[in-house]
């Protein structure tokens, strides 16, 4: 089941979510790259720091919705590239690699992790980070609802986030030929406004099962789901605190 993105609602919350981005790529050691590749790059409003921390690089940034391209925000040296990064193909051997927010989306992405490797020229540099929270409430609440009838009838195999902890992620990357430096950070992101915890999940990791019910149950869900995070994610008077694992690693081919 194929769903869509919004760019608008992703970046509702850019700043928290550039936070893990900018913490990665600042352990990246690469000085004058020639090619920089962001895969799963979305709008590209990250991708932009790349092209303006190496000014001489040709920066790609690949996504693979025609939405986030349509959105992208260059800059000189920039390109936004419609791709697959299960399949697509750098068009040389690539000197920085970053994937960021994107691998949780690929079933079975351990198996990428040779591929991805064999992309980088010599010396070159891996960067990668992806959510570790899929055991906090605003994934599991999702969950519970979505087994439950008369929404698990329309729910059957959607996309469902999934990933690995930072020793596993590094073991998979040393397999893979790399020197390597894997961590985790857990973020606590304040949130304001009404149901902002809802505004956050929906723009990420609820919105295939969002997409896939009819409106009339997509309200129903809404106003349930939206219900069970207010009670588990509750407003002290100083905004909603989103606690937010984050994994990271990063490697260099020898």
């Amino acid at each position: 089941m194929t769903h869509t993105w919004n760019p608008e609602q992703y970046l509702r919350y850019g700043d928290e979510r550039a936070r893990p981005f900018l913490d990665l790529t600042a352990r990246i050691g690469a000085e004058r790259p020639g090619l920089v590749v962001d895969l799963g790059a979305g709008p590209a409003t990250q991708t932009r720091l790349l092209a303006e921390r190496w000014p001489g690089a040709e920066v790609l940034a690949v996504d693979s919705s025609p939405e986030m391209i349509a959105r992208a925000d260059l800059v000189e040296g920039l390109t936004a590239v419609h791709g697959d990064l299960r399949t697509w193909t750098p068009p040389g051997e690539v000197d920085v690699l970053v994937t960021n927010a994107a691998l949780q989306w690929v079933p079975g992405h351990l198996d990428e992790m040779p591929r991805l490797a064999g992309m980088l020229a010599p010396g070159g540099w891996f960067a990668m980070q992806v959510p570790g929270n899929f055991d906090e409430p605003s994934h599991t609440i999702r969950r519970d609802l979505a087994d439950q009838e008369p929404y698990a009838a329309h729910l059957q195999g959607i996309a469902s986030p999934a990933s690995y902890d930072a020793a596993t992620y590094l073991r998979a990357l040393q397999g893979a030929g790399l020197e390597v430096d894997a961590w985790e950070t857990v973020y606590l992101h304040v949130l304001h406004g009404p149901d902002p915890v809802f505004e956050w999940v929906s723009g990420t990791g609820a919105r295939p099962t969002l997409q896939a019910l009819p409106e009339a149950l997509r309200t129903e869900f809404e106003e349930e789901f939206k219900a069970r995070l207010r009670e588990a994610y509750p407003e002290h008077g100083h905004g909603v605190v989103l606690p937010f694992r984050r994994v990271f690693a990063v490697g260099r081919r020898h």
